[in-house]
């Protein structure tokens, strides 16, 4: 149980079904983008509104002493009972490939009580694919639990996820695969999971990791600052638009033998 209130069962339910019945709302829009041109910005912002507000009449009905981040100025200090939970929603991550029918794309929905992290999930509706992580008791896919096994090593068959124009910003001789699937939080999950030694992130926001990064420590993962090693604090960004540093989500260790791979060539 948390503090006075719902106990995380309850939580843990709630947020399992809106993130769900998020998903099936926004494959309404899945794919229909205009024909005409490379992005439909009028899709992506109607489905983004349509989700955005059917996520808060549901939890208006369940939890209607709950907050939603970037409703109000964030609240800085510490309180008891409903108040102090705070629910960070990413209605669309992966809005290119969302409107042009790709299936990498998703939401996120992540829980706070006093700034402290108690779930995180990311749901692809297209695959059905669900990950989701307490703290304390590891990550889960599709409720099959996931854990990193690092070995260290390095081979052709590695993959390392980047981001748009990361070669206009770094070299690399990284000696595998080098993708971007458009998708930041799917990037982190896959890393999670094990399927890819690493993910670089750049100019990401604070709802597009606070889902993310529960479920990646929770599976033996960290993000770091590609160019300044040691324990990255993502409420250090709680107030911030963007994250304007480039990121590196990795399993623990490994963060340093990737930098390795990298060296830059212009301003980030």
């Amino acid at each position: 149980m948390t503090q006075k209130g719902a106990g995380i069962e309850e939580l843990r339910d709630f947020a399992v079904s809106a993130i769900r019945r998020a998903g099936e709302e926004a494959l309404k829009w899945y794919g229909k983008g205009r024909s005409d041109t490379k992005f439909d910005e009028d899709l992506v912002t109607e489905a983004e509104l349509h989700l955005i507000e059917t996520f808060h009449k549901a939890l208006q009905e369940r939890f209607p002493g709950h907050e939603v981040f970037g409703d109000a100025p964030p609240r800085k200090d510490y309180v008891h009972g409903q108040e102090g939970f705070l629910w960070v929603y990413d209605a669309l991550d992966g809005v290119a490939n969302f409107q042009a029918g790709v299936p990498l794309w998703g939401m996120s929905l992540a829980l706070l009580e006093n700034f402290w992290p108690v779930l995180g999930l990311f749901y692809l509706p297209a695959t059905g694919d669900l990950f989701y992580a307490e703290p304390d008791t590891g990550a889960t896919l599709n409720g099959n639990p996931i854990r990193i096994a690092y070995s260290g090593d390095m081979n052709n068959e590695s993959l390392l996820f980047t981001y748009s124009r990361f070669h206009n910003h770094y070299r690399s001789n990284f000696p595998g695969k080098i993708r971007n699937l458009g998708c930041t939080a799917a990037h982190i999950c896959y890393v999670a999971m094990g399927r890819a030694e690493g993910a670089l992130l750049n100019s990401v926001s604070y709802q597009d990791l606070a889902a993310a990064q529960v479920i990646l420590k929770a599976a033996g993962g960290a993000i770091e600052k590609v160019e300044q090693p040691g324990t990255f604090y993502l409420n250090e960004h709680f107030e911030s638009r963007r994250i304007e540093v480039p990121l590196l989500a990795a399993p623990r260790g490994a963060h340093e033998g990737l930098r390795a791979y990298l060296s830059r060539t212009s301003a980030v």
